[in-house]
């Protein structure tokens, strides 16, 4: 759904006004919830860091790359590839964390999908690099970004901080 409303946006609001609009109604509706249930914000600057990063890599690079692409490529292209952000996850993963590494099943499952971006973006390729090629790339940069946010993510939990609070502390990043 949300990418279909983003097909039809972007054809008359810029990609990153619209990036603003999201995470900006996002951040009040959290903001309002947050405060329903009586939790406190965390402002240190040890937590405000992290929460900048995390904003940066699941938010701001992914939506502005997917809402780009969108400009270039059929928003169910997009959807496709946004899909792949799983495969991105684990090959993450097992670089960066120690106890997340590779078996035969995750390989298996990052070739076969790795296999079928190569087919849908086998088209572009051969004709060399178009605009869509850029829309292709960008869904892709997306989809490792959301990668390396989920990576990330797993510090939150040595912090003792919600997953709702951590959700309105990015959107609030992304309106700054």
């Amino acid at each position: 759904m949300a990418h279909s409303f983003a097909a039809v946006a972007v054809k008359e609001v810029p990609p990153l006004t619209l990036v603003l609009c999201r995470v900006g109604i996002a951040a009040l509706i959290l903001f309002v919830f947050i405060k329903f249930k009586g939790e406190q914000i965390p402002l240190g600057w040890s937590f405000l860091s992290i929460f900048m990063m995390m904003g940066f890599f699941n938010n701001l690079i992914p939506f502005s790359l997917l809402f780009w692409a969108q400009t270039a490529i059929p928003s169910g292209l997009a959807s496709i590839l946004n899909a792949t952000t799983p495969i991105f996850s684990i090959v993450v993963a097992h670089f960066l964390l120690s106890d997340e590494k590779m078996a035969a099943n995750k390989i298996a499952g990052a070739v076969l999908g790795f296999a079928g971006v190569a087919v849908l973006f086998s088209g572009d390729a051969l004709s060399g690099v178009s605009i869509s090629t850029l829309g292709i790339l960008a869904c892709l940069g997306a989809a490792l970004s959301y990668g390396f946010a989920s990576v990330f993510g797993r510090r939150y939990r040595t912090l003792g901080i919600t997953p709702v609070l951590v959700r309105w502390v990015n959107y609030q990043q992304q309106r700054s």
